[in-house]
């Protein structure tokens, strides 16, 4: 399962109802976020991305023993409509797998929730196993330290030791710290764990948070663009952008940080390069297919003892 995203300008007002549940949408808000939408092509590219991601896992997996399915949380393919074709295909067991590996109540337990509603719109019973989260799989983490090894051989050799990692995801309510909520914890780390792969001392890399929404209630932080400025006044002058938080190619990286945070880093005199996202990487996929067949093993034994 993944987030979900317009295929074009015209199904943004659709999309951010579905998102606000309804509430209406300001001209301003609805202005910016096409804005941002146009920067980058005119649509989403999540879902062909996603689809990349479920294709290279079925091929991991080997036909047989599962088929996989795609749903979105707030567009098409819906999660709830997935649901009931996997309720009309028959299916027993499954196991779910959001494609966000950090675990929050408001997130990951959304998008669980949207199964529940799913399989009570279809009638139907299926004894599902939810992925909590796998920021720490083994092989998810070598494909971030690849990428920071190979963000920081972009600049020349003389100034390699001078860059600046810093890690971040998005934004959620700060709220969340109070209710005993994992994420923070589970990026950081993640992010620890990247750094320690990428042998970076302590100086060399930080945290941040981007892509905070709306509302009026603060959010976690501190800001990406804020934290550019607060390094860039230590003397940084280059930064590596590793958004640990995101699997994939979408607005949420093409805009905010490539464009957005980019040009506020180069106002400041900073150069920002950004590592490619993980989407189909043979070793990404290769963490979430170990991590469904850990959670499937069960019935796989089952499976197997009853053949």
């Amino acid at each position: 399962m993944a987030y979900g995203g317009p295929q074009s300008l015209d199904d943004l007002p659709g999309y951010l109802a579905d998102i606000r549940r309804g509430r209406p949408t300001t001209r301003a808000v609805l202005d910016e976020i096409a804005h941002n939408y146009r920067s980058i092509g005119g649509t989403s590219p999540l879902l062909s991305r996603t689809r990349q991601q479920v294709s290279a896992l079925a091929g991991r997996l080997g036909t047989g023993r599962f088929e996989c399915y795609l749903g979105m949380r707030h567009w098409a393919p819906w999660i709830e409509e997935t649901v009931a074709c996997m309720v009309d295909n028959g299916v027993s067991h499954a196991v779910s797998l959001v494609l966000a590996p950090h675990y929050s109540r408001i997130s990951v337990g959304a998008y669980q929730q949207k199964i529940a509603e799913g399989l009570e719109m279809a009638h139907g019973n299926i004894d599902f196993i939810h992925v909590a989260s796998y920021h720490d799989a083994p092989k998810y983490i070598d494909a971030l330290v690849r990428r920071v090894r190979d963000g920081i051989a972009c600049w020349p050799e003389p100034e390699r030791d001078q860059v600046h990692v810093v890690f971040s995801a998005h934004s959620l309510p700060a709220r969340i710290i109070a209710a005993g909520d994992v994420y923070d914890a589970q990026c950081r780390d993640t992010a620890q764990r990247v750094a320690a792969g990428a042998e970076l001392p302590d100086r060399r890399w930080s945290w941040s948070y981007q892509s905070a929404g709306r509302s009026p209630e603060p959010w976690l932080g501190p800001a990406i663009e804020d934290h550019i400025g607060m390094l860039a006044g230590t003397g940084v002058r280059h930064v590596l952008s590793v958004p640990v938080g995101f699997v994939s190619d979408h607005v949420e990286v093409l805009y905010d940080i490539d464009i957005k945070a980019r040009e506020h880093a180069f106002s400041l005199g900073v150069r920002l390069e950004r590592v490619p996202m993980l989407n189909d990487d043979p070793l990404f996929i290769e963490a979430l297919a170990e991590t469904v067949e850990t959670h499937a093993s069960a019935w796989l034994r089952g499976t197997v003892d009853a053949a």
